[in-house]
């Protein structure tokens, strides 16, 4: 005879602490954070002294603070894509926004003396970037051109004008304040480290505390359901484009603060790339809908110290996009449906 259950007789429950296991190991997050522990010990074994933190002058400094501070432009550019991608779109302009935007900002401020107010250069920049946004969002939300067409667009024009305002050449800037941005320090960390935190919390809280996300996912889930829902989808997309540029402004801004010069012709060079990687690292699906914003933050974080990694084993610099390749391989597999 088939033994009968009684419905009555309620399954016994799970222990607390296996929940809470099960919970950790199904989290997004589990996976870019592992990858990005490996790394670090990893680094803990082949490099010495990776974890000391010295205190000089005031100033923290050590191959931690080294890899945070050199990884804000690609965190700012990152937590821009993210949104992008999140609308199921692709931006392969951030380069030249990068390039163009530093470009502006570094030719008013001028060579030896500053021709114009660093707030109004600034202002230019970061002016120029929100241009570019605008530019992408019209072209994908109102011309309907596909998001890599559109931003392949930009890609050339924007990094060909920045290299026509400087005439191919780099522009040098001597305005002493304008490098704190930067290479300054505050409170012992890299002012940089300051504005990737701002601009962080003020998107999570957009995200999280407003309608904004939840509009977002559903563009990225399904367009046409959500246009039919009464939402407006071109200008949600009009803004993840202005929003993703202007955060590849204020990278531009960075990284000519910290060379001390405009490069059009280097600078944010395959800066989209790395961001793109980063945001699929960090676990937001290139189909578009849910994303995580932390998660790309990880995934700028992993990029940084795999390549300090590679240079502090001296591995030759040519094998960095070899081996970067292999880890968002690894990663990528490990965050498939069809492995997890």
């Amino acid at each position: 005879m088939n033994a009968r259950v009684d419905p009555g007789i309620a399954k016994p429950a799970a222990s607390p602490a296996a929940s809470v296991r099960t919970v950790l190991l199904q989290h997004p997050l589990l996976r870019p954070a592992a990858a990005l522990l490996v790394l670090l010990v990893l680094d803990a074994i082949l490099v010495p002294g990776f974890f000391r933190i010295e205190l000089k002058d005031g100033h923290l400094y050590g191959a931690l603070v080294d890899i945070l501070n050199r990884a804000a432009p690609l965190m700012l550019a990152a937590l821009g894509m993210t949104l992008v991608i999140a609308t199921r779109g692709i931006d392969i302009s951030v380069g030249a926004v990068v390039a163009l935007s530093g470009t502006v900002a570094a030719m008013l401020i001028g060579g030896a003396t500053a021709h114009a107010p660093m707030g109004m250069a600034l202002a230019a920049g970061l002016g120029v970037a929100l241009l570019c946004g605008l530019w992408n969002g019209v072209l994908v939300a109102g011309i309907k051109l596909q998001p890599i067409v559109a931003t392949l667009i930009l890609m050339v024009a924007g990094r060909g004008l920045a290299q026509l305002l400087t005439d191919g050449q780099i522009v040098t800037v001597y305005y002493q304040p304008f490098f704190f941005l930067g290479s300054g320090y505050l409170f012992g960390l890299p002012f940089s480290l300051f504005v990737v935190a701002a601009v962080f919390a003020v998107t999570m809280l957009l995200m999280k505390k407003t309608a904004l996300g939840l509009f977002i996912q559903a563009v990225g889930i399904n367009p046409v359901a959500a246009r039919l829902a009464g939402l407006r989808t071109a200008t949600l997309i009009v803004f993840v484009y202005v929003f993703c540029s202007a955060c590849a402004g204020l990278a531009g801004m960075l990284i000519t603060s910290n060379i001390k010069s405009a490069d059009a012709n280097n600078a944010g060079l395959l800066l989209e790339l790395d961001a793109i990687l980063a945001v699929t690292l960090g676990g937001t699906s290139l189909l578009g809908g849910k994303f995580s914003l932390v998660g790309s933050m990880i995934g700028a974080l992993i990029i940084q110290t795999l390549t300090y990694t590679i240079y502090s084993m001296g591995v030759p610099p040519e094998v960095n996009m070899v081996v970067k390749a292999v880890v968002v391989f690894v990663v990528c597999i490990s965050q498939s449906r069809r492995s997890a």
